[in-house]
């Protein structure tokens, strides 16, 4: 037996395995409560949008609002004005966030409060089994492709957790969150997996835990920007088809009025790409940094760093865009779902399909 077999704790290694199976079942199940909230929530407060696109006059009413008038007696009378929703600048009307975006009605909420129940128990035990990886080792818990997928899909689920936990209205990012996890997991104990083993000499660095963990994170907050991106997409469609007078199907309606308005999602994207941008950068020049010791140069044009360099490009590319009136909107999103293509292929691609410096770290 030789010594890397034997610094490997093959009880906490099963251990592990057994915590993400584990977690892929409680996944699945906030997978249906998630489908549960979005088919049998009630639709009574859908087609707020097509309400507000569509309604007479310049204006639409969507709810009051309370006012406190004082009387000449020297009391109060409480009055209630409508709320109005009003023609922007450019010609289309501010509108209002889909149910979906907060709970939407008491049933749906039930469904949706059981599915973040069984999502924060699924990262729990994900969580624990990542731990278990690592401890099994006495290393950092992505060394390979397996190990690497099971801790993003576990900081993925952790920032929207987060989010939520700021009060942030994300509910609506729960079903693809949860969607893809599964997909990652499910891709990971097939395709990726990768017995628990200890790391190359070149690996043996204090920079495999700064420059992969930042770089995990990284994917992780792009992720969450490139699901706000895509259902941006849709969301502006279906606005679109509805100022058009185009009316969409009933299940398109039923989905579409669940999420947050257009512009509530392009701005959320952006903010988070525009955020962990600066995080990407450090990832870069901590990974070059590293090659300096570990190779003696700090830039060699490897497959890996060239794929690096082109998604920071990428969104660099995407958040100047952005900030120009002339990208905004679809095309600015393009860019954006381009350059989350590129951090993936840089991950999936260059590791299993291209040969270079990093292909010691294995599937």
């Amino acid at each position: 037996m030789n010594l890397a077999a034997a610094a490997t704790n093959e009880s906490l290694a099963q251990t592990s395995n057994v915590l993400i199976y584990s977690s892929m079942a409680v996944y699945t199940l906030a997978f249906f409560a998630h489908i549960a909230e979005w088919l049998f929530g009630s639709r009574s407060k859908v087609a707020r949008t097509a309400a507000a696109l569509t309604g007479d006059g310049e204006a639409s009413t969507v709810g009051s609002v309370k006012v406190q008038v004082a009387q000449k007696d020297g009391g109060t009378a409480v009055l209630e004005r409508p709320k109005i929703i009003t023609r922007s600048a450019a010609g289309s009307r501010d509108l209002p966030d889909g149910p979906g975006a907060h709970g939407g009605d008491a049933q749906g909420d039930l469904y949706g409060r059981v599915a973040v129940s069984l999502t924060v128990l699924a990262f729990a035990i994900e969580a624990a089994g990542v731990v278990a990886r690592a401890m099994s080792v006495q290393r950092a818990p992505w060394g390979n492709m397996y190990e690497f997928s099971i801790t993003f899909s576990t900081v993925a689920v952790g920032v929207y957790l987060t989010l939520l936990a700021l009060k942030k209205n994300v509910r609506w990012m729960g079903l693809p969150l949860v969607t893809t996890v599964l997909l990652d997991l499910g891709l990971a104990v097939t395709v990726l997996y990768t017995d628990s083993d200890q790391l190359v000499p070149a690996l043996h660095s204090y920079w495999l835990w700064i420059h992969v963990s930042t770089a995990i994170f990284c994917g992780a907050v792009f992720y969450v920007g490139a699901v706000s991106t895509l259902l941006y997409l849709f969301r502006e469609r279906y606005e679109s088809n509805l100022t058009a007078g185009r009316e969409p199907g009933s299940f398109a309606t039923s989905v579409m009025e669940r999420l947050p308005a257009s512009a509530t999602l392009d701005k959320f994207a952006y903010r988070v790409n525009a955020a962990v941008f600066p995080l990407w950068t450090f990832t870069i020049i901590a990974g070059a940094i590293w090659a300096g010791d570990a190779w003696g140069r700090y830039w060699g044009w490897d497959p890996k760093e060239v794929w690096s360099f082109i998604t920071w490009v990428a969104y660099a590319c995407y958040l100047h865009a952005r900030a120009t009136a002339g990208w905004k909107g679809r095309k600015a999103a393009y860019l954006a779902l381009i350059a989350f293509g590129c951090w993936l292929f840089n991950y999936y691609g260059v590791n299993i399909f291209v040969n270079g410096k990093h292909s010691y770290a294995g599937v």
